[in-house]
């Protein structure tokens, strides 16, 4: 081997002890997970993502679920929310109907999506990133860019070897895995984070980045869906390496902003910065029914369950919101999304409850839905919200009676206090 190759940086994953000759296994321990790359200590810019995070939650919980195909996800008219790998090599996938996913996968334990849970491990997780870097941007509850510029002395390692170590602390602490990918930009660290799934690391340097992308498709580049994938391919253009053969005047020409992103990520070009500011911009709930529904009596009843879980959230979450959104689905899936603004921001079921009857009333005409949601947005400081209402003496009340409710339920569980338009609800079968 040359002395070039000899001096390629690297460690093991397991024992993050540094490796100082090549061979397939650790030379400490005998892990044959070992990482090395010519820019593995220069690059500082990351992509985490928890593997198959729901799944992987309850499998830890339920130890008898280990080896087997679990699907998280609502009832036969719901879909699948997340798969583990044992289902996904069956063919399940994120957003597949339900019913598809149990063809593929009959034997599949297909467990309800149990979100305050999967919260709670989300904000363990990003607890974590921040001991890291405050340049922690998250993008989901289980994914997030770090840019660990400037660490090196916090931590007396280089970024590679700290997310390393942090990505087994989460595999100690938390009982769940996350793959990593590290890069120069925010694009190809995503990129890298997907190549070695589960507990993968995966590093995608400057200096290869043209000839990495060069016979990738065009849907790996943000933005390139199907329907514009479906585009590009009427044009003749089906890889990344076509694109990098283009002058950026002429992709303009012909996509517009898109065509000047197809030109720059071709080529690796991405000059976006870790954003700390990407708070949730919305607080929602919704739920599939088993069965389509049209009866007002039967829509309303939903919609106050999933009025209390958004208060629940903005409560645990110390916001509130003024601008209440009521969504649809109809049984032939096409959306409606009905909002209206408050006078103050709320955090009181009650007043989403009544805003989002309000908009349902208008909806509730016979047309039947297999899907109703409820959120608030412009999101806000609480102590700003639900100031006395002048209008309606009684709202105080209410809010008073919802306090109360809300410090019995705290104590006792949920299910200890219901009101008279969900009493019942779980019985009947949602």
């Amino acid at each position: 081997m040359s002395e070039s190759a000899r001096s390629i940086p690297g460690f093991c994953r397991d024992c993050l002890k540094e490796q100082t000759a090549p061979a397939r296994r650790c030379l400490a321990c005998g892990s044959p997970r070992l990482l090395n790359h010519s820019e593995l200590y220069q690059l500082t810019l990351a992509h985490i993502d928890c593997d198959a995070f729901y799944a992987s939650i309850e499998k830890r919980d339920n130890p008898e679920l280990a080896d087997k195909p679990v699907i998280i996800g609502g009832g036969k008219r719901g879909v699948v929310s997340t798969a583990c790998y044992v289902a996904r090599i069956r063919g399940v996938r994120s957003a597949m109907p339900m019913f598809k996913a149990l063809e593929a996968c009959p034997d599949a334990v297909v467990i309800k999506p149990n979100m305050e849970k999967y919260v709670s491990v989300g904000r363990q997780i990003r607890a974590m990133m921040l001991e890291l870097t405050p340049l922690v941007q998250p993008l989901s509850i289980d994914e997030a860019f770090l840019d660990l510029s400037g660490t090196e002395r916090l931590h007396n390692d280089p970024p590679a070897r700290t997310l390393a170590r942090f990505a087994k602390r989460v595999e100690n602490e938390i009982g769940i895995t996350v793959s990593v990918g590290l890069s120069y930009c925010k694009f190809l660290a995503k990129v890298a984070s997907d190549l070695q799934k589960p507990r993968g690391f995966s590093v995608i340097g400057q200096t290869e980045a043209v000839d990495f992308l060069k016979g990738r498709p065009v849907t790996l580049i943000w933005g390139v869906g199907k329907a514009f994938a479906q585009t590009l391919e009427r044009d003749g253009i089906r890889t990344i390496g076509q694109l990098q053969t283009m002058e950026e005047a002429d992709l303009m020409r012909r996509y517009g902003t898109m065509g000047q992103r197809l030109y720059r990520l071709s080529r690796g070009l991405d000059e976006r910065t870790v954003e700390v500011d990407g708070e949730a911009k919305s607080v929602s709930s919704e739920t599939t029914f088993n069965d389509d529904l049209s009866r007002p009596e039967e829509l309303v009843q939903h919609l106050r369950r999933l009025s209390e879980q958004v208060a629940f959230r903005l409560r645990k979450s110390a916001l509130a919101g003024q601008t209440v959104v009521l969504k649809l689905k109809t049984a032939d899936f096409k959306l409606r999304t009905r909002n209206r603004r408050l006078e103050s921001p709320t955090c009181l079921a009650d007043r989403i409850f009544r805003t989002g009857l309000h908009l349902l009333e208008k909806e509730a005409d016979g047309t039947k839905y297999r899907l109703i949601g409820i959120g608030v947005s412009d999101l806000a400081d609480p102590a700003l919200a639900d100031p006395p209402d002048l209008v309606d003496p009684q709202a105080s009340r209410r809010a008073a009676a919802e306090e109360a409710i809300n410090k019995l339920r705290d104590k006792f569980g949920k299910a200890t206090v219901e009101t008279g338009y969900t009493f019942g609800g779980r019985r009947r079968g949602q």
